[in-house]
């Protein structure tokens, strides 16, 4: 079953329910080889998972123009592209960085936009993300820097990532359009994301939110509590224990949108039996406890 199409926000941006994460694409197994970076592309194509979410600085400032480099020009009608800005890190590619640092200028928005347009072979971005919260970002300079780019064609829509509520809420109060989403964390382990404010300031503004890291990096098989409820209710419903995390994430009202970075096909093609898991109310707080390590309040 393909998996759905989805809104970020109510008459915007669409894009697949899954997003696939391209910030593993020079890890191992992978390690940068083209032939499989373009099999898991088709894998996801085949599945409906047309939505790939990059930034500028994954693979230490290569992942980008290798995926540029394995979708087709044929295929870029077919796909949403989606990449952050903000962040510089120390690199090879970048060797006058002295340290790690933020950047939300107006100019190095619009330079970075360039570059990952020319990486990804592409006249435009479907979405523009900032990602992360800088202490020296001029609200006024940014809404400014984007709407340069939106009128030149270069982005359609804009969103941020990591931003607090009260973060977003100055950056839309500049910008005329909705802010697309915000990209933060979510999984079990991470439970004070239900009850921070993060989601119910997405759901009082009507955007949905794109989760990284919905899987927490692998941590969650460690969790002895937290393994065993996913064990025994995936068993029960029929499915890997992976898309059962996805689908209680996506059991939220606040339509949360996975980003997935797995380079395993196998792995891939399970999480999608997350489209037919019905989860009721009683098991997602089992699955949110387990992962607290304590009965809710």
């Amino acid at each position: 079953m393909p998996v759905k199409r989805v809104a970020l926000y109510p008459q915007g941006l669409e894009v697949s329910s899954l997003v696939y994460g391209a910030w593993r694409l020079f890890n191992p197994p992978v390690q940068g080889h083209e032939p499989t970076v373009k099999r898991l592309l088709d894998l996801c194509l085949e599945h409906g998972i047309t939505t790939f979410d990059h930034a500028d600085i994954y693979g230490s400032y290569r992942c980008e123009e290798l995926f540029g480099r394995c979708l087709a020009p044929a295929l870029r009608p077919r796909v949403e592209l989606i990449s952050k800005c903000g962040i510089r890190l120390v690199s090879p590619a970048r060797p006058h960085h002295r340290l790690k640092s933020y950047d939300t200028s107006a100019l190095h928005i619009k330079q970075s936009v360039e570059q990952s347009l020319r990486n990804l072979r592409t006249d435009y971005l479907d979405l523009l993300l900032i990602h992360r919260p800088d202490p020296l970002m001029d609200a006024d300079a940014v809404a400014a820097a984007v709407d340069d780019l939106k009128q030149a064609g270069k982005i359609r829509a804009f969103g941020v990532s990591n931003f607090s509520p009260a973060q977003f809420d100055l950056l839309q109060s500049r910008c005329p359009e909705p802010l697309a989403t915000n990209q933060i964390e979510a999984h079990p382990l991470r439970s004070s994301i239900f009850f921070d404010g993060t989601l119910d300031h997405a759901q009082r503004l009507r955007y949905r939110p794109m989760i990284w890291s919905p899987l927490a990096g692998g941590r969650l098989a460690a969790h002895p509590t937290l393994a065993e409820v996913l064990r025994k209710r995936a068993a029960e419903l029929g499915c890997g224990e992976e898309a059962l995390v996805l689908a209680w994430l996506q059991r939220h009202p606040a339509g949360l949108v996975p980003v997935i970075g797995t380079t395993n096909e196998q792995r891939l093609s399970s999480m999608l039996a997350v489209e037919t898991i019905a989860m009721d109310s009683e098991t997602w707080h089992e699955i949110l406890q387990a992962g607290m390590g304590q009965e809710i309040p």
